[in-house]
């Protein structure tokens, strides 16, 4: 896989998780029917175990740079000022009062975690690393550990995450050196790719085995995971479960979603979606995991991004696809949800057709309009979402 790939992570991902087809991936894992299933008791009776007066966490996910290693990262330039800002606006005019900051730089990480405290948000710290071995990512998580506890010990509320999609993200479960290596493996035809697959739930069972008492011992909050469904994780260590959620409405429906909400439900937790959303254009909707990819073309090897087609611009789409999704997981008791995603800033001008974004990232130099000194605009998804985040607010009463 060329260079310019590395630019499309989550759209080769979840492209490919749509085609193989994730309970068919899940079938494939010794024992993993038992892990989605969750304890003994009956789902339904673990399920009412989480449901909630509302909505709690009404979160968006803000992107700090996911790293290209050699590359770039897909948060260029990163000003702590507009970090700031933004955060600001999140709290006050989004009306989110959780956000999920992710990235793979930790000092960016550290920023936007005490920036958004600052501004009165609850703080989901996610790694999202790339190509790191076990031990480089023991010793990311206990860094990151030492800050978040820094930031709880002022009063702050914060949530760590022992990082995100590490199956396919970090070495030593699927094979491939990069993590462009293991996606392109990553088909249920090929033999090794399944017998890692058989093995996964183990050995990163056997990570999190390490990884927890060493985050225990320096933070005092609560933990969690952003996970595939796939992976076979046992939740038993952590305060909550944590699960990109991607599913496609067709005909108004979310095509498996209270099924699969009931699924993270039945584990006797609180459950906080931690990526959801789709672009803004026509059609993407009914393929929300992959659409990115059917808009935006990523083969050039010298990085150049271009439009394919002449997609058209559809901002409600986009903006009913999210309300309706919150709504959703509202009523059938998730705990937090996070929009993916505020701003992808790799995604500018005119690629923002592709981008996943509740705000269109303009080009590099121009400053929006609507909120003086950023380098964005609202899409119609931006005010949807602070309309339905400040009723939530107001029924939950939180």
């Amino acid at each position: 896989m060329d260079e310019a790939h590395r630019y499309d992570r989550r759209t080769v991902l979840k492209g490919t998780l749509a085609a193989a087809g994730g309970a068919a991936l899940t079938g494939a894992i010794p024992g993993a029917a038992r892990a989605e299933g969750g304890p003994d008791d009956p789902p339904e009776s673990a399920r009412a175990r989480c449901r909630a007066s509302g909505l709690r966490g009404r979160g968006v996910s803000y992107d700090t740079g996911f790293v290209i290693p050699g590359v770039t990262t897909t948060h260029e330039p990163f000003d702590p000022e507009l970090v700031k800002r933004d955060m600001r606006i999140i709290r006050h005019d989004l009306n989110c009062n959780a956000v999920r900051v992710w990235g793979g730089v930790q000092d960016r990480l550290k920023i936007a975690a005490t920036h958004a405290a600052h501004a009165g948000l609850e703080v989901w710290y996610g790694p999202f690393t790339t190509d790191l071995t076990a031990q480089q990512m023991l010793d990311f998580l206990a860094e990151a550990a030492d800050h978040c506890e820094r930031l709880r010990r002022q009063g702050h509320t914060v949530v760590l995450m022992l990082g995100a999609e590490l199956s396919l993200m970090q070495q030593g479960f699927f094979p491939g050196a990069t993590w462009q290596a293991r996606l392109a493996g990553f088909n249920p035809r090929n033999p090794a790719f399944l017998q890692a697959l058989a093995q996964l739930p183990r050995r990163l069972n056997a990570f999190f085995a390490q990884a927890v008492p060493l985050v225990r011992a320096r933070f005092g909050g609560p933990i969690s995971y952003g996970s595939l469904s796939f992976e076979g994780v046992d939740w038993t260590p952590f305060d909550y479960v944590g699960s990109d959620f991607y599913p496609n409405k067709v005909n108004g429906e979310y095509v498996g979603a209270v099924d699969a909400i009931a699924s993270l439900e039945s584990h006797g937790k609180p459950v906080a979606i931690t990526e959801m959303g789709c672009p803004a254009f026509d059609g993407a909707a009914a393929i929300a995991g992959r659409a990115q990819s059917t808009v935006i073309d990523f083969s050039d090897p010298n990085g150049n991004l271009r439009v394919i087609g002449n997609p058209v611009r559809d901002e409600a789409e986009q903006a009913d696809y999210v309300t309706g999704l919150l709504e959703l997981l509202d009523r059938e008791g998730a705990d937090s949800a996070f929009v993916y995603t505020f701003a992808s800033r790799h995604l500018r001008g005119d690629l923002d057709i592709g981008s996943l974004g509740v705000v269109r990232a303009l080009p590099l130099g121009e400053s929006g309009t609507t909120f003086p000194q950023v380098d964005w605009e609202p899409k119609e998804a931006f005010y949807a979402m602070a309309d339905l985040y400040g009723k939530v607010r107001g029924r939950s009463g939180l």
